[in-house]
């Protein structure tokens, strides 16, 4: 069952250097944190700096760029892709390398204890595909914010499975929550806004997506978080808009997400599954105040724990 949590509304004011650190009577687990579709390592730096200097979780990045992404082309020369029955190796070892690498880093900080990952949107489900081809020894939590964990509907006219069969990899072959009791899962996915069909006078599942927002770019600002209907319950552009991108990820398009990912789809059965209202999707083109995604701080001090025991 999924636990709902409203953001503080508050205007979040602190000094790295001048706020204590917390004290705890357990070691506190190093993180891997690992950038979603589009991001690069720098995004994530206030996360880290916030982890490290306001609750002493030391972090790592995974180091990617923008432009490191254009390596997943690979995947155009694969006849799977054009299948839909892509895998995540070889066309992803680039981005599971460099997980291992960061995870090598982690490991030293860690001095033989186990580390906490925390995967962005994409990087949640490419977490799970790096325990299952690297092993999960050393790891003893998977914590994903935003993440599409399940696969698109199959034969669902209008929807197109933008993955290309790598979800359906990761659902089929990729261990599920429970199957470790010493590895814990936090699933945390945000409610945003609400998505609604392309035409209020026709089934949106008739219809083709016509457009997608799955490069974490903020729609365009049309409404305010929240509210997606006007005085006369007609839905704004931008509800429709986010909507056919919800449906390419669940295959509804009416439903609740984080202006990317649908609640729906960021949640997995057997998990610590926890939804927070007003959160936006990705660190690029948030606010910590008007928009906060995953990692301001007002959303940060409300899943935190789950990093400090």
């Amino acid at each position: 069952m999924a636990v709902s949590f409203s953001p503080l509304h508050f205007k979040p004011s602190f000094s790295f250097s001048a706020s204590p650190l917390p004290k705890f009577s357990c070691s506190i687990r190093p993180a891997v944190i690992l950038p979603g579709l589009g991001n690069n390592s720098g995004d994530y730096d206030k996360l880290r700096l916030i982890l490290q200097k306001r609750y002493g979780v030391p972090s790592v990045v995974v180091k990617v760029s923008r432009i490191d992404w254009l390596r997943n082309a690979a995947g155009l020369l694969d006849p799977n892709y054009w299948r839909g029955t892509l895998r995540p190796r070889p066309v992803l070892d680039w981005y599971l390398n460099k997980t291992d690498q960061a995870i090598q880093e982690a490991r030293e900080l860690a001095q033989g204890e186990a580390l906490s990952l925390i995967g962005h949107s994409a990087g949640g489900w490419l977490a799970r595909v790096y325990m299952e081809e690297f092993g999960i020894s050393h790891i003893s939590m998977l914590l994903t914010l935003g993440t599409p964990h399940l696969p698109p509907p199959k034969h669902l006219p209008g929807v197109i499975d933008q993955t290309r069969g790598l979800l359906n990899y990761v659902d089929k072959y990729c261990s599920k929550p429970g199957y470790n009791p010493e590895l814990k899962y936090v699933c945390i996915a945000g409610r945003y806004i609400q998505g609604a069909r392309l035409f209020s006078y026709s089934d949106a599942n008739t219809i083709p997506a016509a457009a997608s927002i799955a490069n974490n770019q903020p729609a365009p600002e049309l409404t305010i978080a929240n509210n997606t209907s006007s005085s006369t319950n007609t839905p704004t552009f931008r509800a429709r808009f986010v909507g056919q991108g919800y449906k390419q990820v669940c295959g509804e398009s009416e439903v609740w997400g984080d202006g990317v990912v649908p609640e729906v789809s960021a949640h997995l059965e057997g998990a610590i599954n926890v939804s927070f209202e007003g959160v936006y999707h990705s660190p690029v083109g948030s606010d910590d105040e008007l928009r906060p995604w995953y990692g301001s701080p007002s959303i940060l001090d409300q899943w935190v724990h789950h990093l400090l025991n």
